[in-house]
């Protein structure tokens, strides 16, 4: 067995290896409060100390201006009226107060303003409070209601997430201390293996155990120790039941409870540096390090544990979480990922200069063909395959050797190519596709609203293009982020900002300054012309757009002759470029597209044009 001071050379290793993710694993656990919650709260005392000198300031305030709770409290003790009040009340002075501060913080006007108010006006207290009491038609059995709520709540957090975080924690480290990768979905490997509530129960006994122990005083101290490798042993193996998992931590832990607290002594002195240092050395450092330590602890117990047949420890039978798969083992179980890995790219050597670079870089084909398409398909396959790659190079743990069958989603490779390759007639057709269900959402929103038909956008046609024109950007300018989704995501909303914003200016300077949209009074919003509601509106459209719609879409248009396709695109290409010409000189204005200063609150919606 390895001494204390080689566990914490090795831990140190594994530590210097993944400190980013062992330290983040630390302040996770120290936010759920599941462990090492002392940093933060050293970090905590030091911060309310240091702004101690406006505490006076700050309860004038607070003695001045109302808040949720107090609305909470009202309908709670049966003032529903007084609540109700209050919180409008609040709502008023905050759309005032935003007003007054910084337009980019509007709150007077849209979806996510609304949202934004209602809970710190405290008008969803209102909401929910006052239609339990409508149902009951009692105020005690309200607070009753919401008492018993809260704790349900709570119990149901610490069950499912604080009290079982612990076991993540481990084996992320234990994955840590062999492999050079821990992808970040191994936070949730006990889903992968429908494990979850297994776990968490297992936990949820040992914390029985110990609880009762505790009243034994001098048991509950010993106890402690003796179920010290409970989440280490979970980990492993959650197939177990609470009852196998207890006891075999105890007989493991049986002649090694002393060694364990001197161990755990050792790290007193870090203990003491960690409050001197306001919990900046814990959570930077010591926290993620003892438990690097534990583990190196817990490997060396269960080889004992495996050398002298302890009952049980058969159980940690998960050999690759502690050493490599061999090389035939791997091709034995990822024999489907090692063959497309291994199998040679299609080169596309029909293509050259031009087209390569649009094929290539923005996934345009000039001139479609049969290679073309094969491409497509080995492209789709490298992408559902790519996930595998870090099991197949033995760089992280090898999922499909678990003891445990993790629940591995397989997906078909089938007509839904994201990341194929579009012709120009293919993106021709797309732009007034989306252009005119763009323009058809607008009329919708504002004949159901306004109960009038209102032909929305600056040309005269029945299309939106700033619809057509961002999602085709989107396909275009962002294929190589579309392996990505959350850089696709990202890039969307940026590009989307980018047209928006481009698109508002270049109107309102070309038509002395008339606007067809304003997100004045929007929460997050830019000099009016976007805001981070409509932006993520268009986020989550153009995923859809770019990885289903789209490919969707392009199925049908290729069903399509090239005979018949090529001149419905050029007689669409004619009639929107007559449209744009005789817009520009007498452009389509009126009510309800261009008088947002005449009307007191207007949902404003993407409905304009470009030019």
């Amino acid at each position: 067995m390895m001494t204390r001071k080689e566990m914490k050379k090795a831990a140190k290793r594994n530590l210097k290896r993944h400190y980013i993710l062992l330290v983040a694993v630390c302040l996770i656990a120290a936010f759920l409060n599941s462990e090492f919650s002392g940093s933060l709260n050293s970090l905590e005392v030091n911060v309310k100390e240091s702004s101690g000198s406006s505490s006076g300031d700050m309860g004038k305030v607070a003695g001045q201006q109302a808040g949720a709770m107090d609305v909470a409290r009202n309908l709670l003790e049966g003032r529903e009226k007084e609540g109700k009040e209050l919180s409008r009340k609040i709502e008023r002075q905050q759309i005032k107060q935003s007003e007054g501060e910084s337009p980019v913080l509007g709150r007077s006007r849209g979806v996510l303003a609304q949202a934004v108010n209602a809970v710190t006006s405290g008008s969803v207290f209102v909401t929910v409070i006052a239609a339990v009491n409508s149902m009951v038609r009692s105020h005690e059995v309200t607070l009753f209601i919401f008492i018993v709520f809260g704790m349900f709540f709570l119990m149901a957090f610490w069950f499912f997430v604080k009290n079982m975080y612990i076991v993540i924690s481990r084996r992320i480290f234990m994955e840590g201390r062999c492999y050079d990768a821990v992808p970040i979905q191994r936070f949730l490997f006990l889903l992968r293996l429908k494990k979850w509530m297994r776990a968490a129960w297992i936990m949820f006994v040992e914390f029985m155990y110990k609880f009762f122990w505790m009243f034994t005083i001098v048991g509950g101290i010993v106890k402690t120790f003796s179920y010290f490798l409970v989440p280490y042993i979970v980990a492993e193996n959650p197939d177990m039941t609470a009852r196998e998992a207890i006891t075999l931590s105890r007989r493991m832990m049986k002649g090694h409870k002393w060694e364990c607290f001197l161990f755990r002594l050792s790290f007193a002195g870090w203990d003491i540096l960690g409050i001197l240092t306001f919990g900046l050395t814990a959570v930077f450092y010591s926290n993620p390090y003892e438990t690097a330590s534990f583990t190196e602890y817990y490997i060396q117990l269960r080889g004992l544990a495996k050398e002298k047949r302890i009952p049980g420890a058969d159980m940690l039978c998960d050999t690759y979480l502690f050493e490599k798969a061999g090389e035939g083992e791997i091709r034995a179980a990822y024999a489907d990922a090692i063959a497309v890995l291994e199998r040679p790219a299609e080169e596309m050597k029909e293509l050259s200069g031009v087209r390569r670079f649009f094929a290539e870089y923005l996934g345009i084909l000039l001139f479609p063909s049969e290679e073309e398409r094969a491409y497509e398909e080995d492209q789709a396959e490298r992408i559902r395959i790519h996930t595998l790659r870090g099991a197949v190079e033995r760089k992280c743990y090898p999922g499909r050797l678990s003891p445990v069958p993790e629940v591995e989603k397989r997906q078909k490779v089938e007509t839904i190519h994201y990341m194929r390759h579009y012709s120009v007639w293919s993106l021709i057709m797309m732009f007034f596709v989306f252009s005119f269900i763009g323009w058809l959402w607008e009329v919708s929103l504002h004949l159901v609203e306004d109960g009038a038909f209102v032909n929305r956008g600056v040309l005269h046609g029945p299309w939106l293009p700033i619809y057509g024109s961002g999602g085709v950007l989107i396909l275009v300018l962002l294929k190589k982020l579309r392996t990505n989704p959350v850089a696709e995501f990202a890039g969307i909303v940026i590009l989307c900002g980018i047209v928006e914003y481009v698109t508002s200016y270049y109107l309102e300077l070309t038509h002395n300054g008339q606007k067809w949209w304003d997100y004045s009074g929007y929460f997050l919003n830019l000099n009016g012309r976007i805001c981070a509601e409509g932006l993520l509106v268009f986020g989550m459209g153009g995923m859809a757009f770019a990885y289903v719609l789209a490919p969707l879409l392009d199925n049908l248009i290729r069903r399509v002759q090239m005979k018949l396709l090529i001149p419905v695109c050029l007689l669409l290409l004619c009639v929107y470029a007559a449209d744009t010409v005789y817009s520009s000189g007498h452009p389509n204005t009126g009510k309800g597209i261009t008088d947002y200063e005449s009307r007191e609150r207007i949902p404003i919606h993407r409905d304009i044009s470009v030019t």
